[in-house]
């Protein structure tokens, strides 16, 4: 997603007052808020369940087990990942904001659902940030355009020139794939159609297979075919030139304003005890730091994007007012049935 100016921070004063009224309760039962989950027991209580949106083997999934394995041992207990996907990562998105604000659930949350998503779905569906505790940013993942080697496409120009008719793969719908490709083809022109699937796999199956023209989908998931020739990178949404792919040029360089990136962040459910944030900020801090987990990001082609809690809410939110405007703009209808 695009480095956009601070948007409004809505609600955080219903979730500070959530956590005021946690740790006031705490206090009156003579617990210790500094190293507790509140009610006097000490934090953590037993495993921590680390929630996915998204199922296992993509890059959400990978990013959440090498931030539970890192924390698990930071943490001295053992903190199992649970996949339950969904309409983009609100079914676990919802599931976490029932759970009690303790510290014993957490979720790896994707920046494009609560950024893009809303834009496609109604206002009762929409995941808000606002609505969670931050604990801290995480990483950053480009999107990157491609095709498959037997098309006729070697550049986005030829896309372009090529006209009406495209067939284009989205991730999904209310996804960033969708967002970075519909703003490009508006920009440029092109008449092309949607075709959403569930997720980076099957969509690289449709691309490899001719069955979609060109897809948008996040590079660690498609550099094994890119580095084999199967796969052939015509540009890349970020607002720079990627380090992984530096001869690959962005969409802004071709001369369109299309800056979309996916972002990661770790949350816990509003009113957590901040002291319980706070240990939990530290121990994930301390996995960021080791050889291992910066070995993982560069393995799997992830930008460090550790960004404290208030940044984090700053940028999504600014994220989700900037695409409303330019997806008003654009006449761009992001929902299914547009």
């Amino acid at each position: 997603m695009i480095q956009l100016p601070s948007g409004r921070n809505v609600r955080r004063g219903a979730v500070s007052a959530l956590a005021v009224t946690a740790t006031l309760s705490a206090a009156a039962c003579g617990g210790n808020l500094g190293g507790g989950a509140g009610g006097g027991e000490e934090f953590p209580q037993g495993p921590i369940t680390m929630l996915v949106g998204q199922d296992a083997g993509g890059s959400t999934d990978l990013i959440a087990r090498a931030l539970a394995e890192g924390a698990s041992e930071e943490l001295g207990v053992a903190m199992p990942v649970e996949n339950a996907p969904g309409a983009n990562g609100a079914l676990a998105a919802n599931q976490l904001a029932e759970e009690e604000p303790n510290g014993q659930h957490l979720m790896v949350i994707n920046a494009s659902l609560t950024a893009i998503t809303p834009l496609a779905v109604s206002d009762e569906e929409a995941v808000d940030i606002n609505d969670y505790e931050v604990v801290t940013g995480v990483s950053r993942d480009d999107y990157v355009l491609v095709t498959a080697a037997a098309s006729d496409y070697d550049s986005l120009q030829d896309v372009v020139d090529a006209g009406g008719g495209l067939k284009f793969g989205t991730t999904g719908v209310g996804t960033g794939s969708q967002l970075a490709q519909e703003l490009l083809f508006e920009q440029a022109g092109v008449d092309g159609t949607a075709v959403p699937f569930t997720g980076g796999s099957p969509t690289l199956t449709a691309v490899l297979g001719e069955e979609v023209d060109v897809a948008a989908v996040q590079l660690g998931e498609a550099i094994a075919q890119i580095e084999a020739g199967e796969l052939v990178p015509l540009v890349t949404f970020s607002e720079e030139t990627n380090q992984y792919l530096p001869d690959v040029p962005t969409a802004v360089e071709e001369g369109y304003e299309v800056r979309v990136s996916q972002y990661r962040a770790v949350v816990a459910p509003a009113g957590t005890p901040d002291a319980v944030v706070e240990e939990l900020r530290t121990a994930f801090t301390s996995v960021f730091e080791t050889d291992s987990y910066q070995s993982f990001n560069e393995d799997n082609l992830l930008t460090a994007h550790e960004s404290a809690p208030e940044e984090v809410t700053e940028e999504w939110t600014g994220y989700l007012e900037e695409y409303r405007g330019m997806v008003e703009e654009y006449g761009i209808d992001l929902s299914e049935e547009g």
